[in-house]
C-alpha cells in the first residue's frame, strides 16, 4: 500500500497494525542480539550500541572521555557524567562494558522516591511472616506438608509448634533481593558495570546517603546479622544471577565496580560526593560521532539517506537542546514511509526533533 499510516482516524477498525516494520533496533526489547540465546547478552546494551554492537566499535569518543573512563577504573572511584540529554551519558556505561568484556550492565534508575535502601536490598518480612503463618496453621490441621530444613527455627515465635512452621517455611534468604548497587558490590573476580541514571531526579539525601557506601564499598544486612551465629553463610537472591552466598551478614567488594552517575545538570551535588567521583562533562556529539552512531543503528543506507537531517542536526542554533536519539526516531521513520509525499516526511521530522530546551 502507498498510505504508510496505519491509524487513520476514520473510526472503523481494521486490521492495518499487522502492516507494522520492525521496530528500530534501539526500541526493540524481544529479538536476541548477533544470533545469541535470549538472555545471554544483555538487550539494553545491543538497543543502545547497535543491532551488531558497531556503535561501540565504530564510535571514536573523544580523549576527554577515555581518559576519565580511565582514570575512574585506576582510581576504583566512580564516574560522574553530566551533559544534556541525549549526549551518550548512559551508552558510556554499556560501551566501556562491552569493550572490556564486563556482562551485564547494572542498571539503577533514579527517580524522586528512590532511596539508598532501593539500591542496596529489600526484605519482605510481609511475605516471610506469611508464610511462616501458612505452615503453622497446615501443621494444626496435621497437614504434615512442607519439609524445607532452610528455616530459622530461633526466629519463630509461639513454642514447638511456631518453630516448626519456621523450619518448614523456606529461609530467611529467599526474602531477601539485593539491589543493583548491592549486587555490583558483591565479591567477583572482574569489577561489574553500574549505571545510576539521572542521579539529578533524587531528593536531596541520596547523594550524601551514598557517600560512605562508595567510600567504603560494603554494606551490612541487619536482618542477617542477627542470626549471623546460628546462620553465618545465607543464600540471598541477586538482582541478575541467581542465588548468592552472604557471609556473617555483610556484602564487600573484593574488585570495587565501575559506577557510572549520570546528571542532566538539572541540580547541584554536595561537594563530598564530588571528591569521590571522577567528573565529566560530555560535550554533544560532533559529525563523527553522530555518523557512526547512526551508521551502528541503521546501516551505511542510514547514512546515506538521512544526509539531509543529519546537516540540519549539526546546523542547530548554539545552546539549542536536542537528543540524538530524536535523530535517530526521525531518520528510521522517514526511512520506513518512502512512499509518502515529501511535504509529509518534512512534517514527520519537525515533529520529533524539536527543541527540548523550548519554554512553554
Amino acid at each position: 500500500m502507498n498510505d504508510w499510516r496505519i491509524y487513520r482516524g476514520v473510526g472503523q477498525p481494521h486490521d492495518g497494525v499487522r502492516r507494522l516494520p520492525e521496530p528500530p533496533p534501539w526500541r526493540d526489547f524481544t529479538r536476541a542480539q548477533d544470533g545469541a540465546p535470549a538472555g545471554s547478552q544483555d538487550p539494553s546494551g545491543a538497543r543502545r550500541l547497535g543491532v551488531r554492537r558497531r556503535r561501540a566499535e565504530n564510535y571514536a569518543p573523544r580523549p576527554a572521555e577515555v581518559d576519565a573512563v580511565n582514570a575512574a577504573l585506576y582510581l576504583r572511584r566512580p564516574l560522574l557524567v553530566t551533559g544534556n540529554p541525549g549526549t551518550g551519558k548512559s551508552t558510556l556505561a554499556y560501551a566501556v562494558a562491552h569493550e572490556l568484556k564486563l556482562g551485564r550492565v547494572l542498571r539503577w534508575p533514579i527517580v524522586s522516591r528512590t532511596t539508598l535502601q532501593d539500591g542496596l536490598y529489600r526484605y519482605d518480612a510481609i511475605g516471610r511472616l506469611q508464610d511462616v503463618q501458612l505452615e503453622r496453621a497446615r501443621g494444626a490441621a496435621g497437614d504434615g506438608s512442607g519439609g524445607s530444613d532452610r528455616g530459622d527455627p530461633g526466629d519463630a515465635d509461639g513454642g514447638d509448634r511456631g518453630a516448626d512452621a519456621a523450619d518448614r517455611a523456606p529461609g530467611i534468604g529467599a526474602y531477601i533481593r539485593l539491589g543493583p548497587l548491592g549486587t555490583a558490590l558483591l565479591p567477583s573476580e572482574l569489577p561489574r558495570v553500574l549505571l545510576i541514571d539521572e542521579l539529578d531526579k533524587s531528593d536531596l539525601d541520596l547523594p550524601n546517603d551514598l557517600l560512605n557506601v562508595l567510600e567504603e564499598g560494603e554494606f551490612a544486612i541487619p536482618e542477617l546479622e542477627r542470626v549471623a551465629d546460628r546462620r553465618p553463610v545465607v543464600e540471598v537472591l541477586s538482582h541478575d544471577s541467581g542465588r548468592v552466598a552472604v557471609h556473617g551478614g555483610r556484602i564487600a567488594c573484593t574488585n570495587f565496580p565501575l559506577i557510572v552517575l549520570t546528571s542532566n545538570g538539572e541540580r547541584d551535588f554536595p561537594a563530598p560526593l564530588l571528591r569521590r567521583c571522577v567528573q565529566l562533562e560530555l560535550e554533544p556529539p560532533g559529525e563523527e560521532q553522530l555518523t557512526a552512531m547512526v551508521e551502528a543503528h541503521l546501516g551505511e543506507e542510514g547514512v546515506a539517506a538521512g544526509q539531509d537531517l543529519i546537516g540540519r542536526f549539526l546546523d542547530r542554533e548554539p545552546g539549542e537542546v536536542m537528543a540524538a536519539d530524536q535523530l535517530l526516531n526521525a531518520l528510521f521513520l522517514t526511512q520506513h514511509t518512502p512512499h509518502a509525499e515529501r511535504l509529509t516526511r518534512e512534517r514527520i521530522a519537525d515533529l520529533l526533533m524539536q527543541r527540548l530546551d523550548r519554554s512553554r
